[in-house]
Parts: C-alpha cells; sequence; structure tokens
C-alpha cells in the first residue's frame, strides 16, 4: 500500500505547491462536509517534494488523471475550495496549462 504525506516547506509550514495527479481516491462514507467531491491523488514534483511523498487534495475543477496542478495545502486549501469548515487540508486550485520543464 502506498504512503500518503501533506507537503511541508523546509520552514515546515504547508504551502501551496505544483503536482502531477496520479490517481483518484472513492470514498463512499465521508465526512457530511465532503459529500460530491471528488479525491485525486497528487506527486508532487521533484523540485517542491522535499521528505514527503504523495498526497490526496480535493478537486472541485475538476482536473484529470495526468495533469499538472496547483494545490493549496493548509487552511489555504479550506478557502481555495470555499469550504471554510470542512475538513480538508489540500485542494487543487488550478491547472497548469503548459506543464513544460516542470520534471
Amino acid at each position: 500500500m502506498k504512503s500518503f504525506t501533506i507537503f511541508h516547506s523546509n520552514s515546515g509550514e504547508r504551502s501551496m505547491l505544483i503536482g502531477k495527479v496520479t490517481g483518484s481516491i472513492v470514498s463512499t462514507r465521508k465526512n457530511d462536509n465532503l459529500v460530491g467531491n471528488k479525491f485525486m491523488i497528487i506527486e508532487p514534483v521533484p523540485s517542491m517534494k522535499g521528505n514527503g511523498g504523495n498526497l490526496i487534495a480535493i478537486d472541485n475543477i475538476g482536473a484529470g488523471i495526468g495533469e499538472y496542478v496547483l494545490v493549496a495545502c493548509g487552511s489555504a486549501a479550506r478557502i481555495g475550495c470555499g469550504m471554510e469548515d470542512a475538513p480538508v487540508d489540500a485542494a487543487i486550485v488550478g491547472i497548469i496549462d503548459d506543464p513544460t520543464g516542470l520534471e
């Protein structure tokens, strides 16, 4: 089984990162505030991976597997996806148009 961690910057604070969508998560039972949302597996690009591995982010903008995305982490994730009262720690907030040079 793969392990998932939330990316931390060198200062230990969560931040925004760039990653590639590598899969999705299906969860039929979840917190009421998360019903109707899609979860995606994100692999941070090598320069942003730090000590962490993949992470799970909520996706309410419609990113697809294989796309490069901007992911907000921490409280910015809840604000970025308009879910201030939901237990969200990572959210896809943008799809990158041209990922040239990211890997």
